[in-house]
């Protein structure tokens, strides 16, 4: 791409632009009277600034809005042809991967890649061969992807591209050797925080600018939306819910403190939980796989469920319960318009949502949750490589 504003991304123009951008990505196209009433420009600086992007392949005219009466303004809008963006999600075994036009379009969804990200460099190295490949696979012109968002359980520092859980070299940033490789910007990010900005900007997420994701999942995670912005906290650490000191069950965290409601609120809780009562013998429909094999996972907890397994469905309630206690004290603390739950354990649906919704409204203030939502997740498993993609745009166009 030729030399744009991002050249020069501390003058005034660019930053009229940079607000541009962000309300066409946050709400779509716009007239230029829009933009100017928007930006607080006047009406000539807006149609310049709009010349210069679009002259710059970010911006397109769209024609004429479809009001009726009048002169009909010109509408404008992101340009989806202006190149692709990759979003790369890494859980325990396997990887989700999405490539996305620049107007936020799904152009590929791939899930359940195997894939074991370990400690060290050659798995980061690992990772640019499979994105390569996976971008030649779809026949895309690889000097056509503009950038790269990756995402890793646990805490990460974007700023200093740290991961608590996979980072091997404090000097060797794991999205600075991709960036070696890949020759494209990479940006980093936990896993909750892509989710919730995939959701925030494709997903359930309507008008909404204060939103809380809450990835239940085999731990518990969350990353926050607030006044249209991802939160990250001093540190860059901000969202672990699943950490909170909530519980009196003596359960040891995988953090090493007791009490957490990941302990009681999470995928592993509900494996736990479900692994107690079956080696005392509770009848469950999971009992016979349990004595065959001596364990049971989640897929099996979800079929035993479908079946009406009372066990299970008992057990999940209980998760439920914790859950909706965690999230009593965010909305009381945050007061959000909309809660979103995804992660693996939203898959069950009602059995999950019902005492969650019961729990809230039992314990949160009338005063704070009359305007609050609570739903699941619309994109599901895409959600995290879709936010990657977004994370990316977001990050190229200096509107983080």
């Amino acid at each position: 791409m030729r030399e744009t504003f991002l050249d020069k991304k501390d003058s005034k123009n660019s930053i009229l632009k940079k607000k541009i951008l962000r309300l066409c990505i946050e709400r779509g196209e716009h007239s230029i009277a829009a933009l100017s009433e928007e930006i607080n420009a006047s009406v000539p600086t807006v149609t310049k600034l709009i010349g210069e992007l679009m002259d710059e392949g970010f911006m397109v005219d769209l024609g004429k809005s479809g009001t009726s009466g009048g002169r009909r303004p010109s509408i404008y809008g992101l340009n989806p042809n202006a190149g692709y963006f990759v979003g790369v999600d890494i859980r325990n075994s396997h990887a989700g991967a999405a490539i996305t036009d620049f107007q936020g379009n799904l152009i590929a969804f791939e899930d359940n890649i195997p894939f074991v990200m370990e400690r060290k460099e050659e798995s980061v190295h690992a990772i640019s061969r499979a994105v390569r490949n996976y971008v030649e696979m779809r026949h895309l012109d690889w000097d056509r992807i503009l950038g790269m968002g990756i995402s890793l359980a646990g805490r990460i520092n974007r700023e200093t591209g740290y991961s608590n859980n996979y980072s091997f070299d404090p000097n060797r940033p794991i999205n600075k050797i991709l960036e070696e490789d890949l020759e494209i910007p990479v940006v980093i990010e936990n896993d909750s925080r892509a989710m919730a900005y995939g959701e925030f900007l494709s997903g359930v997420v309507r008008k909404e600018r204060n939103v809380l994701f809450v990835n239940v999942s085999w731990g518990l995670g969350m990353g926050m939306i607030l006044d249209g912005r991802l939160y990250y906290g001093t540190s860059g650490y901000a969202g672990e819910f699943g950490h909170f000191p909530l519980l009196q069950n003596d359960e040891i965290c995988r953090c090493g403190k007791v009490g957490c409601l990941e302990t009681g609120a999470s995928g592993s809780a509900l494996v736990r939980m479900i692994t107690q009562q079956l080696r005392s013998g509770k009848p469950s429909s999971l009992l016979k796989k349990f004595r065959t094999e001596g364990k049971i996972n989640l897929n099996d907890i979800f079929m035993a469920i479908s079946e009406e397994d009372v066990l299970a469905i008992d057990a999940l309630g209980e998760i439920g319960e914790n859950l909706g206690r965690g999230l009593a004290g965010l909305i009381n603390m945050f007061n959000p318009e909309l809660v979103v739950l995804g992660g693996k354990l939203a898959i069950a649906g009602d059995y999950l949502m019902l005492p969650v919704q019961t729990t809230v409204k039992k314990l949160a203030q009338n005063i704070a949750i009359q305007d609050t939502a609570i739903k699941f997740s619309r994109l599901k498993n895409q959600a995290a490589p879709i936010g990657d993609c977004m994370l990316s745009r977001s990050h190229l166009l200096g509107i983080f």
